[in-house]
């Protein structure tokens, strides 16, 4: 293909930049487990210099018509698709996933640019009727101010461009601390605005110390909004510290989606949605099906297609072609994973299929199936993030919806089933934030995307997305 894979610096005030110790990490091809690459680490001073820079932004940009930034994220939108055969490559090497994933990612984030473009248009006041004759009363919004973000390497766009794009479109600046793991793919991202013409101070990209980044940020007085997609824990942590400093934050946290297919279903389209959706990026997804409950009539026939068809996928470097699942993000991933395989088989679970390690090099690991899951083993309870899929039966509608239920996770679910009456039950009495019911449609633009519980709260997608980079101001005047 010709390209290479480059060292990522840090961006502040308008310029790439090494940190002021000249700090680097590695980055890790996960398929090879060979260094491709170095990512610059940011200091204390280089992070005032994006706080700085960040506040000088936002007066900027805030004056800016609504009409012109919907201009400006266009273009952005237009060079991230005329750049994504490269984008998607280093993605690839950096992260691990398969070319058409990667190639995926990056068309639907340039949809989201231009969802939230068109957003930032609709950011309405209201005109309030009034107590006396000789007083108006009208409410409009504006931007918060500057933002900080903090984002997962498991979609190093996707992640990246949703908190972008809500500030940009509201008129906010914002520092984005991205994933050091996966670098420059979001750095190509952050690069596609800057041509498109967004100032320079409005953006600022930073790699480094999680902890050190996130406990300057979310303290500095010149952040105003926080947004964090991440572990429950950390999470927890950062939630917390925003409290604190009395920061609005958005908080897109861990999941264990739950999959209920009754016994009506359409037993083909389920197996081939579900294995396709559970083995999307390995398994390392927010809101990838995870606890399988399936009624019993149809038990045997589900267990034997699923096994079937996830025994034909592909499991190799995603940069060759025909393959259908990449390597694990990092070395500490497979021996996580047997760790909770080996605890769910102690207490009675029955192994199907994987369990093994394909290789020596690299982080590839096969596809693997488990039944008859106690609800006291760890995966149960615990977020496996990788190509695990637990499936154990249920008999009546209750029964599903209290498993359902039962963990403090309360991302996204899935569901099958042709009845009315149980579709009713399930879309009201699941407690998540998303629900797909009979196809996998949770994550376009124009859609909420967000948990309740311990999976966060606040949304990332759809029309109430921008919402929380806005700020309501009341203005009352009677006139003399």
């Amino acid at each position: 293909m010709g390209y290479s894979y480059p060292n990522t610096k840090l961006f502040i005030d308008g310029i790439w930049c090494d940190g002021a110790s000249c700090r680097t990490m590695s980055v890790i091809d996960p398929a090879t487990d060979q260094e491709i690459g170095l990512v610059a680490c940011a200091e204390t001073e280089d992070l005032e210099s994006a706080a700085q820079s960040v506040a000088r932004g936002f007066e900027i940009w805030r004056k800016f018509p609504a009409m012109e930034r919907q201009e400006i994220m266009y273009k952005a939108a237009t060079f991230l698709r005329q750049r994504v055969n490269e984008i998607s490559w280093i993605m690839t090497k950096e992260e691990g996933k398969p070319l058409k994933e990667s190639y995926y990612e990056i068309l639907k984030a340039a949809s989201m640019i231009e969802w939230f473009a068109e957003e930032g248009k609709r950011a309405y006041g209201k005109i309030i009727p009034s107590r006396h004759f000789d007083v108006m009363q009208f409410s409009f919004l504006r931007p918060v101010g500057p933002v900080a973000a903090f984002t997962p390497w498991n979609f190093p766009i996707n992640q990246v461009v949703r908190k972008l794009c809500g500030a940009l479109a509201a008129g906010c600046s914002i520092v984005i601390k991205a994933p050091e793991e996966t670098p420059a793919s979001p750095a190509a991202l952050v690069q596609t605005f800057l041509d498109a013409g967004v100032p320079e101070s409005v953006i600022a990209l930073v790699y480094g110390c999680p902890e050190q980044i996130s406990d300057f940020l979310i303290s500095h007085p010149i952040i105003q909004k926080i947004s964090f997609t991440g572990s429950t824990s950390v999470g927890k942590r950062v939630a917390s510290l925003a409290g604190r400093y009395m920061k609005r934050s958005t908080m897109e946290l861990g999941g264990h989606a739950p999959v209920l297919v009754f016994d009506d279903a359409d037993l083909d389209e389920a197996v081939s949605i579900l294995v396709k959706a559970k083995l999307l990026n390995s398994g390392q997804v927010c809101i990838s099906p995870t606890r399988f409950l399936i009624q019993d009539r149809i038990f045997p026939a589900f267990l034997e297609n699923y096994i079937a068809l996830t025994e034909t996928i592909k499991v190799g470097n995603g940069i060759e072609k025909g393959v259908d699942m990449g390597p694990l993000a990092n070395k500490r991933r497979i021996p996580f994973l047997k760790g909770l395989i080996f605890d769910a088989l102690e207490k009675g679970a029955i192994l199907h299929c994987g369990n093994v390690r394909i290789g020596v090099t690299g982080n590839f690991f096969k596809p693997t199936v488990l039944t008859n899951v106690p609800i006291e083993a760890r995966i149960m309870n615990e977020e496996p993030f990788g190509p695990v899929s637990i499936i154990n039966r249920f008999s009546t509608i209750e029964e599903a919806v209290s498993e359902a239920n039962r963990l403090r996770f309360g991302l996204a679910s899935y569901a099958f089933t042709q009845s009315i009456e149980r579709f009713h039950i399930i879309s009201t009495e699941v407690n998540v934030g998303m629900m797909t019911i009979n196809h996998n449609g949770l994550s376009f633009p124009e859609l909420p995307f967000g948990g309740m519980k311990d999976s966060g709260y606040g949304t990332e997608g759809g029309s109430q997305a921008i919402d929380a980079y806005l700020e309501t101001k009341l203005v009352t005047f009677a006139s003399c």
